[in-house]
């Protein structure tokens, strides 16, 4: 039952779309169809500039902590009710239903579940995922590599908690289904890099 009531929260709250908002507060534009046609933090950098994307960026990892934290208040002692709640509220963010199931990766918020279920997981993923930006400044590999490195820390962390583990697998893939054109891009050469401003029309999907 527990399963249940948490997906239905996190899965509420994830619909909640930052990019989508700040695009019609700020520039009356749906974000999702410019730049790469995704609802998330790259694309609003790139189409409404760094000040929306860090807005975004805040307004997504806060989704995945508020969601993390009412399950936590509701189901007390349980860490699985906290990651139910974020998968769906990952889910949520990625196939909202009130905007035909277009959102976003995900990637903002999953920051926040870890940093959430588990601050160790959470630091460490972030780690990862600023050192490969850093390195590449594709912002799509730093994410790629962040989200495979979930399953590997929670075989750690949890170690014997199989469920927990299956759970982090789940992460993993919803991230690389949602990039997985992105991954097309970085093999091919193709890909963006962080900073390059773009306010074309949908250039991707």
């Amino acid at each position: 039952m527990f399963r249940i009531i948490c997906i239905l929260i996190g899965y509420i709250i994830g619909c909640f779309q930052t990019a989508y908002i700040l695009g019609r507060a700020l520039q009356k534009i749906d974000i999702r169809n410019f730049g790469s046609g995704n609802a998330g933090t790259t694309n609003v950098i790139r189409v409404m500039g760094w000040k929306a994307g860090v807005i975004t960026f805040i307004g997504d990892l806060l989704k995945g902590i508020i969601v993390v934290m009412l399950c936590k208040l509701i189901f007390p002692n349980n860490p699985l009710a906290l990651l139910y709640g974020g998968i769906a509220a990952v889910i949520g963010h990625n196939w909202p239903v009130f905007l035909n199931f277009r959102g976003g990766k995900g990637i903002a918020t999953t920051m926040g579940i870890l940093l959430s279920f588990d601050y160790k997981i959470g630091l460490i993923c972030i780690g990862i995922m600023i050192l490969i930006i850093g390195i590449t400044r594709f912002v799509s590999l730093g994410s790629i590599i962040m989200a495979i490195a979930i399953p590997i820390l929670f075989s750690i962390f949890w170690k014997g908690n199989y469920e927990i583990l299956l759970l982090g697998i789940f992460l993993m893939i919803s991230a690389l289904v949602r990039h997985r054109t992105n991954i097309k891009r970085l093999l091919t050469g193709e890909e963006t890099k962080l900073g390059h401003r773009s306010n074309k029309q949908v250039e991707e999907k």
